[in-house]
């Protein structure tokens, strides 16, 4: 199988004492090209430089997540765009709307997940987006602007059938992590994932963060690396019903249609 993990925080910390072999881990499961996430002007510039250090394997995006939408300035859509510039980086984002945690105004969140958009539609490139119990703000916002919905990540689902039903609606491409694995938490996403059209399926791992909760054996200190997409991928498809493989060409095709800059 090979798979495109679509969200990998690659820059972060965790990563920085053993970075290439996490990637040689990937690559020999399968997961042939990862997307570095950008969550701030300072960590898309370091995605960019990891994207460029591994071409054909590791791509970036650039954005701001609402977590930092607090130190935006005059000059952050600025540089954005500059890092746009960039044949490595694939997509703006990740931005959003997250009313869970908070840690910016909410305000300040919809001013600057807006103006994201809005370059987003200039460039003419896709969208990376988190969205955490702020749906019907979030939904405002892109109403608004309206951006191309082929070109709409929502990553990271983790929501209820009503609000993937609205995100479907608009033609929204949805992104599983392994939340899916959850006991706890992510049950009711395995009955919602058979309403994902195969055609809008996307598959990721956000490591370091979520790590599956059966993987066994567990990962030393928890985290969670893009290896692990194979173990996703395979929880996606038996809540689907589906063989893995195809479950696997679909999700691939559909990352490199929505990516165009995928090699």
């Amino acid at each position: 199988m090979e798979l495109v993990d679509i969200g990998v925080n690659l820059a972060h910390r965790s990563f920085a004492g053993d970075r290439d072999a996490v990637i040689a881990r990937a690559l020999a499961a399968g997961v042939r090209t990862m997307i570095v996430t950008g969550t701030s002007l300072r960590a898309s510039q370091e995605a960019r430089k990891l994207a460029e250090a591994r071409p054909g394997v590791l791509y970036a995006t650039a954005g701001v997540h609402p977590h930092d939408a607090k130190h935006c300035d005059a000059q952050t859509i600025a540089g954005l765009r500059a890092l746009a510039a960039a044949p490595a980086v694939v997509a703006i984002g990740e931005c959003g709307l997250d009313f869970n945690r908070d840690f910016s105004p909410r305000p300040v969140q919809v001013e600057w997940f807006r103006k994201q958009l809005e370059l987003a539609k200039e460039l003419g490139l896709p969208l990376f987006l988190h969205e955490r119990d702020a749906a019907p703000a979030f939904l405002e916002v892109l109403d608004a602007v309206k951006p191309e919905p082929a070109q709409v990540v929502v990553h990271c689902f983790t929501g209820d059938g009503p609000t993937l039903q609205q995100y479907l609606r608009r033609g929204y491409n949805i992104g599983i992590t392994g939340w899916i694995c959850d006991e706890r938490r992510g049950e009711h996403l395995r009955a919602l994932v058979r309403s994902i059209p195969l055609d809008r399926l996307l598959v990721e791992t956000d490591a370091p963060f979520l790590t599956p909760r059966d993987l066994r054996p567990k990962p030393a200190a928890g985290r969670n690396e893009p290896a692990f997409l194979v173990h996703v991928l395979r929880a996606i498809a038996a809540g689907r019903g589906e063989a893995p493989e195809a479950v696997a060409a679909a999700t691939t095709a559909n990352a490199r249609r929505v990516f165009t800059r995928l090699a």
